[in-house]
């Protein structure tokens, strides 16, 4: 339809111009003396639309004869930036890949081009460290220090990096530079609490727990754990006199100090700076929240002294307990060793012989025969007493 309106306006056009051309009697002269020139004004107005045509067609050809260089430089740009593009695209999708060598070399095409050069330097750092080679990792980041716009891209690089190659030190450094510049969101948070784990900095690993906490940002599971061996180095430091212990038991969240594990490394603290009071009353407190077997094991070990109303009111506590857990072994072993401690033979035989009948781990029957050994020989029983130290020692065996 556009080619046949194009057809009729032309067809118009020539009519139009020949119409016109055939009743024009007006002619052109030139004087140039001697020299006359007639033309007609048709033929005039011809020659003057190819003279332009010509001058015009000239100055095209000059032009473009001039902008050749430009031009060819343009066209190598385009063609350095499509290339180094590619090569960008192609190191992405080699690391994606695990193909860290090709990874490498086309991170090295797209470096090329200033633009990429960052992205570029980012990419070939991980895949050199993928591939163990930390000069070469090194010399990548070392080519974009000075680029504030991947200041933060590198340094959260640089600390995943050397968290992975276990440079805490170093890690905690470039997380350092990191929260300086303000820079505290949760993947930050996240690896510098692993590099303060491997550098066992527990008190800054619970803090980053909580945080991270309460933006819902780590498994329920995983921050248990965490938090459990945090508690647990920090009560086993063998340098914490028992003040210390106090001091950094009343900083434990109330919350935290009801978990199972946590209770009974805290009990086991106290109970090895002679602190049983505190420890009987962490017990009882976290086996009123929940029932675990490792929490009553720290409670046999904060016995109060023979004869005391104190040793007697935990027997009474754990028969009480007992009632509600007939076949734990753990509780019975703790009942039994109260009741010898207290002098109840009849009781400790009984509630010791309950606990070896329902017994499965070989350390919990080895300190369970080595009690009814300690009471048959209490008793002047000492050939059943030797029989029980013989089982003791076997129990190892099993």
């Amino acid at each position: 339809m556009r080619l046949l309106l194009w057809l009729v306006a032309l067809m118009a056009a020539a009519i139009g111009i020949a119409v016109t051309a055939r009743f024009n009697p007006g002619n052109v002269v030139f004087f140039y003396p001697p020299h006359r020139i007639d033309l007609s004004l048709n033929l005039f107005v011809v020659l003057a639309v190819l003279l332009f045509l010509l001058v015009y067609g000239l100055v095209r050809a000059v032009r473009a004869t001039l902008g050749m260089p430009k031009q060819v430089a343009a066209y190598r740009f385009r063609k350095r930036e499509r290339e180094a593009n590619r090569g960008l695209r192609d190191a992405l999708k080699a690391l994606f890949e695990g193909r860290f060598g090709h990874a490498e070399k086309a991170a090295m095409r797209a470096a090329e081009l200033p633009e990429n050069a960052g992205l570029a330097a980012l990419i070939g750092a991980r895949a050199a460290h993928r591939m163990r080679e930390p000069a070469r990792r090194d010399a990548w980041l070392a080519g974009i220090v000075h680029d504030t716009n991947l200041k933060t891209a590198r340094l959260m690089t640089v600390t995943e990096l050397l968290v992975d190659e276990h440079k805490p030190e170093a890690a905690l450094e470039a997380v350092a530079e990191l929260n300086a510049s303000g820079q505290r969101h949760i993947h930050a948070l996240q690896w510098a609490m692993k590099a303060n784990q491997q550098a066992r900095n527990w008190p800054e690993v619970l803090r980053l727990v909580r945080t991270l906490d309460k933006r819902n940002a780590l498994h329920p599971a995983l921050s248990a754990r965490l938090r459990e061996m945090a508690y647990e180095s920090l009560l086993s430091e063998g340098g914490m006199d028992a003040e210390s212990v106090r001091r950094m038991w009343a900083g434990v969240p109330a919350t935290d100090r009801l978990q199972p594990a946590i209770a009974a490394r805290a009990a086991t603290a106290f109970n090895a700076r002679g602190l049983h009071d505190e420890a009987r009353l962490i017990v009882e407190d976290a086996l009123k929240a929940g029932w675990d077997e490792r929490v009553v094991r720290a409670y046999r070990d904060a016995a109060g002294p023979e004869g005391s109303p104190t040793l007697l009111a935990q027997i009474e506590k754990c028969e009480a307990w007992l009632r509600a857990h007939p076949n734990d072994a753990e509780l019975a072993l703790t009942l039994g060793s109260l009741c010898l401690r207290q002098k109840l033979w009849g009781k400790a035989q009984r509630y010791l012989e309950g606990a070896l009948s329902d017994a499965v781990d070989s350390a919990l029957v080895r300190e369970t025969h080595l009690k009814l050994a300690q009471l048959h020989e209490a008793l002047g029983q000492q050939e059943e007493a030797n029989r029980h130290y013989r089982l003791c020692a076997l129990a190892d065996l099993v």
